[in-house]
């Protein structure tokens, strides 16, 4: 056993592994994972997870401070990731009531008792599922191996901190000098944008870093989307006559994406969850979900009863809304559970698009409070992928589950508060969102097309029955989505990453095979995100 390996051993008990300066510097690194993933949510449309990121930095904390033990790492970065993923629901929902209604009034304790509300129903949730999916069915969670395995290997010399924070230091510097107007932020070709195609390439670490995390297999899907969508539909189709003009076929596109990405979720529910609805939801009605584990939630309804009470009088949703929004949110955490469990994606938007449906259906809401249901929805589901790849990385290293849901709960609360006031922030620096604006959220433009009204309800059908059918089929419908909406110069951008992985992969695998290269990565998308959220935050000040 090497040095690394052996200063780390495992905790046994409870008290060291649940430790005060633990939850501290998770807490601290909640802040800070929080900022950067809105910003990159915002900007992008997609957010990796940020587990080498949180590892590798408590690791290197924790042994700075000695006496530490692998539980107590492994906890200490469970609450440092959770904010992450809070902020992605957020900022994958919020954002479209500013592209149908700029002028948008959102009440701030408002969406607190919104983002708060969706991260205590995450947590409560993931925890009645937990020894399903992590035990009972054993799904890989692909994530929660790699921040496993990034702990189990140690950190001896400190190389993989050193890298990490080098990296993450010259991104910010490059970033800093781009936002500040000395270098291009993107170049697309003015010819192809003419006609509707924005082929080009977006000048982002944050970019390329998302593209090597994800992989060549799924940038590819990815990028082949942005073909189908920009190459196919809009330019060969317009040329074509299929499409009277530009506008008509972008409305194509758009909506069959969308429908794609919604028919994945339909996908999961109908082959993933409703055949094993017993298996899944059984313990819970007997009781035995909290009994066989570590994990008491005794007090699990009467949060529920405080959530639907806030949501109906603070949020405004009305009785029916809060109360089917709960049921969705229970209902679509085991969804979030099964994909992000097979795959390591989690489309926490498309889960709020699903209980949107449902609760249009049996409920008249105003816009403003449909967005929020989206977004009880999508933080929820979003802080389940994070807390079950946490829990898979606390099974193979034995940690406490309890003293893992105590630090995401923590880390998850402060995250919702912080990413309300980042997105506040990032709005009044910024002025607008979505396509065509510095903060284009992909995402949050889906959600408001369908408060707001689709573009080509047609064409959303068709992505729908794809989408279900191409999921059943193991293929990737909801990347192949992704592509197909996203703005086509942020796609080249992340293909140049996955196909970076590819051919570092190729020529050294022994890199490849280690986790150096997900570290650079990770450091680049630290470091452009913290940045930005940093100069956003500057612009502010400098505009009061």
């Amino acid at each position: 056993m090497s040095e690394g390996k052996s200063e780390m051993k495992y905790a046994k008990s409870f008290k060291e592994q649940l430790t005060v300066r633990g939850i501290i510097i998770g807490a601290f690194g909640s802040v800070i994972i929080t900022t950067s993933s809105m910003y990159v949510a915002l900007r992008m449309g997609a957010l990796p997870w940020p587990t080498i990121f949180v590892a590798v930095m408590s690791m290197a904390i924790l042994k700075l401070l000695k006496n530490t033990n692998l539980n107590e790492i492994n906890v200490t970065h469970t609450a440092m990731s959770a904010g992450g993923m809070v902020a992605g629901g957020l900022a994958f929902t919020i954002p479209g009531i500013y592209m149908l209604n700029a002028d948008a009034d959102i009440s701030m304790a408002a969406l607190f008792a919104v983002t708060l509300g969706g991260a205590i129903l995450g947590v409560i949730f993931t925890a009645l599922v937990r020894k399903h999916f992590i035990e009972k069915e054993q799904l890989p969670f692909p994530m929660g191996i790699a921040a496993a395995e990034t702990v189990l290997a140690g950190d001896e010399g400190g190389s993989k901190a050193k890298t990490l924070f080098v990296t993450l230091g010259i991104t910010a510097v490059f970033t800093a000098i781009r936002d500040f107007g000395k270098i291009p932020g993107a170049w697309i070709s003015s010819t192809l944008a003419g006609k509707g195609v924005p082929f080009g390439f977006w000048i982002s670490p944050m970019a390329v870093a998302i593209g090597y995390i994800i992989g060549p297999l799924y940038t590819g899907v990815w990028f082949l989307g942005s073909l189908i969508g920009f190459f196919g539909l809009i330019l060969i189709g317009v040329q074509t006559g299929m499409f009277a003009d530009v506008g008509v076929a972008t409305a194509f596109k758009d909506s069959l994406g969308i429908g794609l990405m919604v028919g994945t979720g339909l996908g999961i529910l109908f082959k993933g969850i409703l055949p094993k609805a017993k298996e899944i939801y059984g313990p819970m009605f007997s009781g035995k979900a909290t009994k066989e584990g570590d994990i008491s939630l005794k007090w699990a309804p009467i949060a529920f009863v405080l959530i639907a009470f806030v949501l109906t009088f603070v949020a405004n949703m009305g009785v029916v809304a809060s109360i089917v929004t709960i049921l969705g949110v229970w209902v679509t955490t085991s969804m979030s559970a099964q994909i992000t469990g097979q795959t390591g994606i989690n489309p926490m938007e498309v889960f709020g698009i699903i209980v949107l449906l449902a609760v249009k259906a049996v409920s008249s809401i105003g816009q403003v409070e449909a967005f929020f249901v989206a977004a009880v929805v999508a933080v929820a589901c979003g802080l389940t992928g994070d807390v079950l790849n946490d829990f898979k990385s606390g099974h193979i290293l034995k940690t406490n589950p309890k003293a893992q849901l105590v630090a995401e709960t923590v880390g998850g609360i402060i995250g919702a508060i912080v990413s309300v006031i980042v997105l506040f922030v990032m709005f009044k620096a910024f002025g607008a969102m979505g396509p065509g604006t510095d903060l284009p959220a992909p995402q949050a433009y889906a959600v408001s097309t369908m408060v707001g009204g689709l573009p080509n309800v047609t064409a959303f059908v068709i992505g729908l029955v794809l989408g279900v059918v191409l999921y059943i089929m193991n293929i990737p419908a909801m990347t192949l989505g992704i592509g197909i909406y996203l703005p086509m110069f942020i796609s080249t951008t992340v293909f140049i990453g996955g196909a970076l992985a590819f051919i570092v992969g190729k020529v050294n695998p022994e890199m490849k095979r280690s986790d150096k290269g997900v570290i650079v990565a990770s450091g680049m998308l630290g470091g452009e995100g913290v940045t930005g959220v940093a100069i956003a935050i500057l612009k502010v000040v400098t505009m009061g």
